[in-house]
């Protein structure tokens, strides 16, 4: 019996990960977490309070892997008084302590769900982010995640567990909730968009091909001690992303094309540049290390994780 532990898995991605997993003949899964919403009852549940302090050596015993996937994420109007000491008490310091325990209890492999953001904000067209790019990470939460994954591979060098980290874009599929959720409303509700001149390109990763990715990842050899992006290896424009969302709605894509730099000049205005960046900038990876390393390719394409979003997306309107 393989046994893995799972944090955050009451979680957009957590709750994926263990829903998969609990299927898998030879598998006994833990789900670590705050609460118990939408944990099967069929798996182990170990409720957690704060990774900085929590004793977690009773649900360590004898697990082969460690998913971490819990973490204080990204948040667009943060009311913390000091955000990065917020972000790492929890990202850096809930981390390292999970994972020091995790080492002194036998446990094999430790796989960290980390963020894009470790390699920044921005991407010129056609120079996407690999794997080995230099990190440079611009927010709080950015800069937590780098710190945790320096730290973890600091522990692997030092106690022999093997770590995994995977860098994640935008994550989105059924039950996607925020900023992709938003714009499912604007599209349904036939609003027009003046998003229609976008000549970006955005990588993005359907939550079903990110899980394939992690499970993956647990016990394939060499995967250990690895930083691996991940996308549907597929990049769109905000355009063309918001026309084929609204294809799989059943909507027309109400879209005008205002210039780019217009909204840039707009929003920044508006105090919302940051909201700009991410509409009208690019954001690629270059995912060959997964694919060569891991003999991995995505298992869903884009246009069918967007449908499966959208269906989901219509099922709860009704």
């Amino acid at each position: 019996m393989f046994k893995v532990v799972v944090t955050g898995a009451s979680g957009f991605v957590g709750q994926a990960v263990v829903k998969l997993l609990s299927a898998k003949p030879g598998m006994k899964v833990s789900a670590f977490s705050r609460q118990t919403k939408a944990v099967k009852a069929a798996i182990e549940f170990v409720q957690v309070g704060d990774f900085a302090t929590s004793d977690f050596s009773h649900g360590l015993a004898g697990v082969d892997c460690v998913i971490h996937a819990a973490a204080r994420v990204h948040v667009m109007s943060d009311s913390a008084a000091n955000p990065i000491l917020e972000y790492r008490s929890v990202n850096v310091h809930g981390t390292l302590s999970l994972a020091r325990q995790a080492a002194a209890a036998g446990v094999k492999r430790f796989i960290f769900l980390s963020s894009i953001k470790v390699n920044g904000e921005q991407t010129q067209p056609g120079h996407p982010y690999t794997a080995d790019s230099v990190p440079m990470p611009r927010d709080a939460y950015g800069i937590s995640k780098h710190e945790a994954e320096q730290a973890l591979l600091a522990l692997a060098a030092e106690t022999g567990m093997q770590v995994v980290i995977i860098r994640p874009v935008l994550v989105y599929g059924p039950g996607v909730k925020a900023n992709f959720r938003s714009m499912m409303s604007w599209l349904a509700k036939g609003m027009p968009l003046p998003l229609g001149a976008i000549d970006n390109k955005r990588s993005l990763v359907a939550l079903e091909n990110l899980v394939d990715l992690i499970v993956t990842c647990i016990d394939h050899p060499a995967a250990a001690n690895q930083t691996f992006l991940v996308s549907d290896d597929e990049d769109v424009s905000t355009s063309e992303l918001l026309r084929r969302m609204a294809r799989a709605l059943g909507k027309p894509a109400r879209l005008l094309p205002v210039p780019a730099w217009l909204l840039t000049v707009a929003a920044t205005a508006l105090g919302k540049r940051d909201v700009a960046q991410r509409l009208c900038g690019s954001l690629q990876v270059d995912i060959s290390k997964t694919k060569a390393l891991l003999n991995w390719v995505p298992v869903i394409s884009l246009d069918t994780a967007l449908q499966q979003t959208a269906n989901d997306f219509l099922e709860q309107q009704d």
